[in-house]
């Protein structure tokens, strides 16, 4: 199932704030991580996930440095304080979020029962 960019655009943020607070990582090793944690239904490109690290570190959550690692110059990104504050409110705002959907989607079930019932 693909899913909606609305959907995948909201959930970038709070995901590299989640990656990055296990520590600090480089850019295609975040997007393979997303990848292998959402069993290959999340897949970022690199377009998609440099303009949000680049906007969280003007914000001053994230941080970056260059290093060589197998030879390669990459950008490291690690979070900043800041960054872990965000990342705490993006949990609290994520939970109200799944708890509601949680609650109206179980209502929904317990409401059609067996029957074989579609959701508006």
């Amino acid at each position: 199932m693909e899913l909606s960019k609305d959907l995948v655009a909201a959930s970038a943020t709070p995901i590299v704030l989640a990656i990055l607070a296990q520590g600090e990582n480089y850019g295609y090793a975040i997007i393979d991580q997303v990848r292998r944690l959402s069993e290959e239904q999340i897949q970022w490109a690199d377009g998609m996930l440099y303009p949000v690290l680049h906007r969280l570190e003007k914000h001053g959550l994230i941080r970056s440095r260059m290093a060589h690692s197998n030879g390669r110059k990459r950008k490291y990104y690690r979070l900043t304080t800041s960054g872990s504050h965000a990342l705490k409110r993006h949990r609290e705002q994520w939970s109200i979020v799944h708890s509601t959907l949680s609650k109206l989607w179980r209502t929904a079930y317990v409401l059609c029962g067996s029957q074989n019932c579609r959701m508006a």
